[in-house]
């Protein structure tokens, strides 16, 4: 999958692109003046299935839309993230996704990752709801890397977007 961002995105959003490229294993792009379609050729040409696009608003990235190659929305989440400056230590070819929100298995086809019902020791993301006390979120995306040590990286996710 290839990854871009809106315009002209902020530091923040270039960190998360990056977090998530090396995370997932995939290509980021800036993206600069092109267009939506012109990403979609890029990612064909580079071999990938997908695109997703990360938005922001006031500097932060607040959702990812995530495309086929014929350019048809597969999903859209509204997020908030917390990123980090150091190396995340994940395996993107062992990365497999452990879930408890049902409304979520959809990203594991998104992404072409495995889902396992498995507790894992390590490189994984954890998908859970949020805590009741935490209203602005839906569910939360932790990143598990190869040592087992929850990583700083995070996504909140407060809404599914309907296509």
């Amino acid at each position: 999958m290839l990854i871009s961002t809106s315009r002209k995105p902020s530091q923040k959003t270039r960190t998360f692109c990056k977090n998530f490229s090396h995370a997932f294993g995939f290509d980021y792009t800036n993206r600069g003046k092109s267009s939506l379609r012109d990403l979609l050729v890029k990612a064909k040409q580079l071999g990938h299935d997908g695109l997703v696009l990360v938005y922001q608003i006031k500097g932060n990235p607040s959702k990812l839309t995530f495309y086929d190659l014929e350019e048809n929305e597969r999903l859209a989440l509204l997020i908030s993230v917390n990123t980090t400056n150091e190396r995340l230590h994940i395996k993107p070819e062992e990365l497999k996704i452990r879930s408890t929100v049902p409304e979520l298995d959809i990203l594991a086809e998104v992404l072409g990752i495995e889902v396992t019902k498995e507790p894992q020791d390590s490189n994984y993301i954890r998908i859970s709801y949020a805590d009741y006390d935490d209203e602005s979120n839906f569910a939360i995306l932790y990143f598990i890397n190869k040592k087992g040590e929850q990583i700083d990286f995070r996504i909140n996710v407060k809404k599914i977007v309907e296509p």
